[in-house]
């Protein structure tokens, strides 16, 4: 079997159906095996509905009076139903899926899973799953649960692993590290459980798999980037101490010690490929100028890319006022930019040494006479080839040295096994003056009573609030209020202050007109989205209040908290929560720590990697399985990988996973 044929070589898939898999990324029979279950409903022991208790419920029974109907608020459907066993009956409710009504046979008995729970004063319940009695493995009463693609449910896309049962015998090893056969066993187990024992057992494996390709990964990129050559740059010592010395502030023991890592790096004859990673307000900008001040010096031109037009005119303004009086001429190219073709030209010429700006630096005719280095700011936020198109505007063939920049915290076990040997930075240090931010978790009721209050008390100091909603629109569903609807909430309460919405749907030049108007004090309070996570810097703002805080991960929550704090005033973050649920411990754990590295940590105990690393770079890192806080499965991966690399055929001898690290290999990278 080739895994990497057409998954329209499977039965039961025609060009139809390949054509819905390929949205959802199967492409391949390699990608269709992969595509595991997402949980397993145990259907070995339901419950009658006559023992039904609040909470998450299995009962088998047959379903009738079924009925869709349209609710007062628009794009909602509500379908019902009345589910009956030998003891009794219950209503069945689902939102948004009138297919329901075609899915049952009446006189046919089903599995239904979901959470019994009060609703309207009276318990049903709530969007169940469903599953014909004989799908179900009558020997595990384990059933998988897939992710629905398109029009291709869970039930659907078992029926076309069914289909393929007899195609597992024919997949072939894919790691030279474990016993032969290991790999199709485990693939067949996972999607034909027999017991929660050998699904553990396949899982493990599966997980052991994607941390060797990972970890290999990273290995081969770390060798690779050995290969090439770079500007070297000498350290001007007397330069930079008169930069340092001429600065209103001290450094922190953080900063001076990441520069010294950089300045170091910047005079080998290998590209730097280093990670600046510090919290929110640690002064990473200014470890940058003295970099960047030294590669100047050094004879090389600097760039440096923002994501947004916002934060690229801030970076401008401050680096310009630092730079700009010994002699470094700094300039800005942006969309909006007047003048474009002249600046570039200069740009060509040499005649500029610090270029600060967008995507408008990745253009084809942005081209450079001397880039030595390439600062990228919250890195995480431009693709792997937008990287690497910038990079390549270097002169010469050699490679600039490149120095990425992220707010976002990352674990130390993140750090060595997603990017392997790559040189990391942290400052872990605030700079002095900086008051720490007073953080509390609220009901919906304290809102009222504890938090319009302090509003209005930081409003009568002139001071500007952030308030950040966690839809654009109204979820009727989960009764969330968009950021329009809670703008004109606050209006309402606060009448004689301007109040505006800011979300990730308006147009760029939208956006940027709010964020210039809050960042001059013209917006008082600033009702938005995430959007303001990484963003324009407003000392002025000194509260932030959070809706549905327990919806989000605990990184995201402390990026946003980040937006305030950032002068000399006291500061606050109120988190609001919803319903009658206790605070998560992650509420708890943000509550109580302003320290990101610890908060990272513990994210990533709590959540595995993904939210992390979603928050550190494009190109999620998609593992199925593995959780990068399994450390003992790290470190036999991590033993194997060193092995695997001492023989130079293994490169040519496992095709198939030489092939399948190249994601890995981008993600993994910084150039």
């Amino acid at each position: 079997m080739n895994l990497f044929d057409s998954v329209e070589n499977l039965k039961g898939i025609g060009p139809k159906t390949a054509e819905v898999l390929k949205k959802a990324g199967i492409t391949t029979i390699r990608d269709f095996f992969y595509n595991l279950p997402k949980t397993y409903e145990n259907y070995s022991a339901p419950s009658t509905i006559a023992e039904m208790e609040p909470g998450k419920v299995v009962i088998k029974g047959r379903i009738t009076a079924l009925v869709t109907r349209r609710a007062r608020r628009r794009r909602l459907t509500i379908t019902e139903g009345v589910i009956r066993d030998d003891t009794g009956f219950v209503k069945a409710v689902w939102f948004n899926q009138s297919y329901r009504v075609k899915q049952f046979v009446p006189e046919k008995e089903y599995y239904f899973t979901g959470n019994f729970e009060l609703r309207n004063g009276r318990f049903c319940l709530m969007s169940p799953s469903a599953a014909e009695i004989d799908e179900v493995d009558k020997h595990s009463g384990l059933s998988p649960v897939y992710v629905a693609h398109g029009r291709i449910k869970s039930s659907d896309f078992k029926r076309l692993v069914n289909n393929s049962r007899d195609r597992f015998a024919e997949i072939p090893d894919f790691l030279p590290t474990v016993a032969a056969g290991k790999r199709k066993e485990s693939l067949f187990n996972v999607h034909f459980p027999e017991s929660e024992k050998t699904v553990k057992a396949a899982r493990e494996y599966l997980a052991y798999e994607e941390l060797f390709e990972l970890i290999l990964a990273a290995k081969l990129n770390k060798s690779e980037n050995e290969k090439l050559k770079s500007i070297t740059i000498p350290f001007n010592k007397e330069k930079i101490r008169e930069f340092v010395d001429g600065l209103p502030f001290t450094l922190t023991g953080a900063q001076k010690k990441a520069a010294w890592e950089i300045i170091q790096d910047m005079e080998k004859m290998t590209p730097m490929n280093r990670l600046l990673q510090g919290d929110v307000g640690s002064g990473k900008t200014m470890v940058a100028a003295m970099a960047a001040y030294d590669a100047i010096l050094g004879g090389a031109q600097v760039a440096l890319l923002a994501p947004t037009a916002i934060l690229a005119t801030q970076h401008f303004e401050n680096l310009s006022k630092k730079l700009e009086p010994y002699g470094v001429k700094v300039a800005l190219l942006t969309g909006a930019t007047k003048g474009k073709a002249a600046l570039k030209a200069a740009i060509s010429a040499g005649e500029v040494d610090f270029v600060i700006g967008t995507h408008a630096l990745l253009t084809d005719d942005t081209e450079f006479d001397a880039l030595g280095l390439v600062i990228i700011d919250e890195q995480h936020r431009f693709g792997v080839e937008q990287r690497q198109k910038l990079l390549l505007k270097s002169p010469h063939g050699l490679a600039p040295h490149l120095l990425a920049m992220t707010a976002t915290p990352i674990p130390r076990s993140l750090q060595l096994t997603v990017f392997g040997d790559l040189d990391v930075s942290i400052l872990n240090e605030l700079p002095k003056g900086r008051q720490p931010i007073a953080t509390e978790i609220l009901t919906e009721v304290e809102t009222k009573e504890s938090l319009y209050p302090k509003m209005r008390e930081v409003l009568g100091r002139g001071q500007q609030i952030y308030w950040i909603c966690k839809s654009i629109d109204d979820d009727p569903k989960s009764e969330t209020i968009s950021v329009k609807a809670r703008c004109e909430k606050l209006r309402g309460v606060f009448p004689g202050e301007r109040i505006e919405f800011l979300h990730g749907r308006m147009k760029p030049a939208e956006k940027d007109a709010i964020m210039e108007k809050f960042a001059s004090g013209e917006i008082k309070i600033l009702v938005s989205t995430t959007v303001v996570e990484v963003g324009v810097d407003v000392p002025n703002a000194t509260l932030m209040a959070i809706e549905n805080a327990e919806c989000y991960g605990l990184a995201q929550l402390h990026q946003l908290r980040g937006r305030v704090g950032r002068g000399s005033e006291a500061s606050f973050c109120y988190l609001l929560t919803s319903g009658d649920i206790p605070p998560s411990r992650r509420l708890r754990e943000l509550e109580n720590s302003t320290d990101g590295f610890h908060l990272a940590e513990v994210d990533l105990k709590l959540r595995g990697p993904g939210e992390i690393y979603g928050a550190l770079q494009h190109g999620a890192l998609d593992l199925r399985i593995a959780t990068l806080s399994d450390t003992r499965l790290i470190h036999r991966a991590q033993q194997d990988v060193a092995e695997f690399l001492k023989n130079t055929e293994n490169m040519l001898k496992y095709k198939e996973l030489m092939a399948g690290i190249a994601r890995y290999q981008q993600i993994t990278t910084l150039n």
